[in-house]
């Protein structure tokens, strides 16, 4: 389930994501970059595994995602997920957000006690409506903070690329913002934690996914890839296979999407066992 934040969190948070799940066998989730860096806040004994190895924190920062990365979940599975705006966490902690790329953090690591106190409160609240308003209160103690990290060119930047779903150049940005590339590149490593390159590329993807969701049902796939903006049907699959590691048609036929961006493997590539020896 989405929520939205409270109306003044918005310019930075996008959306919180509600998952739960309970299974007998070993689940392969997939997760690959959507332009948004995210804040989870694991709500269920089972620990998270990412890559079969290493067990999750309880609560962790994650900063924008390069490719996409495997995690895996065996029993009761529950979780929150903070989905920012592109340039959000940046906005409202100050954060660097080239320094998060591709990263998780525990988030006691960048709020320090408070973090605790949050996942108890989560955990302790069994309603909806209770975690909403707790997760409100959380950021807008950050939200009321007096500052001014935000980019103007970044956020006319976003509103430009939104427009036009992707399919724009450095040289289209140059000439919107009247900004050299030299300086829209660094505000977008700064704010984002992505090139300007990178990040239209993710934009057109998603772009691709909702016409995906709307008009699959038509099959033509070449004609969805050029209405996407690319240059043919190859030029998407690679793209594609790029930023997720599977073809459009194994993440139409062959997942079960949690999130756009989020999705179970309906047959899990490993053996059971795999888990179990990795955490001993």
């Amino acid at each position: 389930m989405q929520l939205l934040p409270s109306a003044d969190l918005q310019p930075y948070i996008k959306h919180y994501l509600f998952l739960a799940s309970a299974t007998d066998s070993l689940k392969q989730l997939r997760l690959f970059s959507d332009g948004h860096a995210g804040m989870v806040f694991c709500l269920s004994d089972s620990p998270i595994f990412i890559d079969q190895a290493k067990p999750l924190p309880p609560s962790f920062l994650y900063g924008q995602v390069d490719a996409f990365k495997d995690l895996y979940i065996q029993h009761q599975f529950s979780m929150v997920a903070v989905v920012f705006k592109p340039d959000g966490l940046f906005n409202l902690l100050g954060i660097s957000a080239h320094e998060l790329r591709d990263s998780i953090i525990p988030l006691q690591d960048i709020v320090g006690h408070k973090s605790r106190l949050l996942q108890e409160a989560l955990l302790e609240q069994k309603q909806l409506t209770a975690r909403l308003n707790t997760l409100n209160t959380f950021f807008r103690t950050f939200a009321q903070v007096q500052k001014d990290y935000g980019h103007t060119l970044v956020a006319s930047s976003l509103a430009f690329i939104a427009e036009h779903k992707g399919n724009v150049t450095v040289q289209h940005l140059v000439k919107h913002t009247g900004y050299t590339e030299r300086h829209i590149e660094r505000a977008f490593s700064e704010s984002i934690g992505l090139s300007p390159k990178k990040f239209t590329g993710i934009v057109q993807l998603h772009a691709f996914l909702k016409l995906l969701q709307q008009k699959a049902h038509l099959g033509n796939m070449t004609s969805l890839s050029a209405e996407a903006g690319y240059f043919d049907q190859s030029h998407l699959i690679r793209s594609f296979k790029r930023y997720t590691g599977i073809t459009p048609s194994t993440y139409l036929h062959q997942t079960h999407r949690l999130a756009i961006n989020f999705m179970e493997f309906q047959e899990s590539k490993v053996p059971m066992s795999g888990l179990y020896n990795l955490s001993k």
